[in-house]
């Protein structure tokens, strides 16, 4: 059964994931520390140095909602332990870095004016503190280095700090609609986050929030656990036939996938998917029943890359015109056709023709079914004339296009609105 109050993440579909932090400043990505094994006097360096003179949220907000996307997630703390936030349990924060500003608040009042839905991105793991293990994590920057090899640290102290930044953040910068936690492997998962009493807290300061399914849950479960979560958070994939629980019934989604190779600024990377690519993306996660967060990786100087923002306009533009066939819909329940893809909301079946082909566009089993179409785009009528040929395939209804070439070549939307 739906839950009330993830009405809203069903219905918005598509959202902005912001990945940044001091990572920005190598630009290298957000592992580098990892990657690299930075040593730690290194990595100080650009926490001493990360000044984001033009950060703007309020121009990050309004590119969200200029490129059609519903919401929005920001790194409050990545794996680095960097906190773009104001925590009185770390001195490890912007506001102590040349920035002297709480980034995060800035963000929530930016996203929030321009009518979005606000999240945070919170990382489980912490590179910097103290006392997060090292001995036997093969994950942690300093795994393969002699000094910290029998370094064990406090992990229930670690678990404590971290349920006490967890607090802040759902008491401090008012409403908050998702909490995105990263992420839960080998012995770190489940209760060894005291996870069961973390989601506790998270919806008791925050009725209504929607959660992921990074805590170490099984979400799929027919009887999940309390801190599984809200929807399932498939990473730079997108399942074939969307996401099912044990019972094969349909669970929430989302699809996190970045524009290009990165999370974080990686000044080198410029293997950019192009705006087609990601309608298209877009449009087969909804035909799926899920939603798309789309990542952007903003520079140390506080900006979102011209290449991101040249594509997100373009986006916007094909979401102005079409974006009826993407908020609130979900899977068509029907086959997936050989010219594209199907959406659906109630009474109306959205055709999302990426293929033109030749001849009318065969609509199986739509016979007698359609009261009327029109061009998404425009509202401008598209016939449904059945060619002369075509009496062997008395069960189908064929939509005629006066041209041989698609309106849209990205994706042409058809509203179908059924008897």
């Amino acid at each position: 059964m739906e839950k009330e109050y993830l009405k809203w993440f069903l219905e918005a579909r598509f959202g902005m994931f912001i990945h940044w932090g001091i990572y920005a400043i190598p630009a290298r990505g957000e592992w580098v520390k990892q990657q690299e094994s930075i040593p730690e006097w290194q990595y100080q360096s650009y926490f001493g140095t990360f000044n984001p003179i033009h950060y703007d949220p309020a121009a990050w907000a309004h590119l969200a909602r200029t490129a059609g996307m519903k919401y929005a997630v920001m790194t409050a703390k990545h794996h680095d332990g960097f906190c773009l936030f104001d925590s009185q349990y770390t001195d490890y924060k912007a506001t102590n870095t040349p920035a002297k500003r709480d980034l995060i608040r800035e963000y929530v009042e930016a996203f929030r004016a321009e009518g979005l839905k606000v999240g945070f991105y919170y990382s489980l793991l912490d590179w910097h503190h103290p006392d997060y293990p090292v001995a036997g994590d093969r994950i942690h920057p300093y795994r393969n280095n002699p000094e910290y090899q029998d370094h064990r640290g406090n992990l229930p102290r670690y678990v404590e700090y971290m349920h006490h930044q967890v607090e802040e953040l759902m008491t401090n910068y008012g409403k908050i609609d998702i909490i995105w936690f990263d992420f839960s492997y080998d012995d770190m998962q489940g209760e060894a986050w005291r996870a069961t009493e973390l989601v506790q807290m998270v919806r008791r300061l925050q009725p209504g929030i929607v959660i992921d399914n990074r805590l170490g849950g099984n979400i799929k479960a027919r009887e999940p656990e309390i801190y599984a979560g809200d929807f399932a958070s498939p990473e730079q994939i997108i399942p074939p036939e969307g996401v099912t629980n044990e019972a094969g019934e349909p669970i929430p989604w989302e699809a996190c996938i970045t524009l290009n190779d990165h999370w974080g600024y990686a000044a080198w990377d410029k293997n950019w998917k192009s705006p087609r690519t990601v309608v298209r993306a877009l449009v087969e996660c909804v035909s799926k029943g899920g939603n798309l967060l789309l990542n952007v990786g903003p520079t140390a100087k506080g900006e979102i890359p011209e290449e991101c923002v040249d594509i997100l306009h373009q986006v916007g533009k094909w979401m102005h015109r079409n974006g009826e066939s993407i908020y609130g819909c979900g899977h068509a329940t029907l086959e997936r056709p050989e010219w594209g893809r199907w959406t659906r909301k109630g009474n109306r079946l959205y055709a999302h023709i990426l293929e033109r082909g030749i001849g009318p566009i065969n609509l199986r089993g739509l016979e007698g079914k359609i009261a009327y179409a029109r061009l998404l785009a425009d509202d401008s009528e598209i016939r449904l004339e059945r060619p002369w040929n075509a009496a062997e395939y008395p069960e189908d209804a064929f939509l005629s296009f006066p041209t041989a070439e698609l309106p849209d070549e990205w994706d042409t939307v058809v509203e179908l609105v059924l008897k």
